[in-house]
């Protein structure tokens, strides 16, 4: 399964939840049904993304989903990270830099 199915099927049933539960609940709602780690935040900042980035980095993840369920069209507010895709930016900057 490739990062893209493997994405396409989490944002998909976070739509469904999104859709059956609507938005505004609290995190701890949405994770019972997804069962996965969630953190509630009003809007993303840097520093989501650089959190996001080191869990894949020391997990040794491949995917991470930043997904906003405080907004009425959850796909609106959905960032997706591939760690394959931050390394060889990362070795990219750091040749040529």
């Amino acid at each position: 399964m490739t990062e893209d199915d493997t994405s396409r099927i989490i944002i998909g049933c976070a739509i469904e939840v999104h859709k059956n539960l609507g938005p505004g609940l609290l995190e701890s709602a949405y994770q019972e049904c997804l069962c996965y780690e969630l953190k509630t935040v009003e809007y993303f900042t840097d520093v989501h993304s650089a959190q996001i980035l080191t869990y894949l980095k020391l997990g040794e993840y491949k995917l991470g989903l930043l997904i906003n369920f405080h907004i009425s069209l959850l796909k609106n507010r959905i960032k997706r990270f591939i760690m394959q895709y931050f390394a060889k930016l990362c070795a990219f900057f750091v040749l040529f830099a």
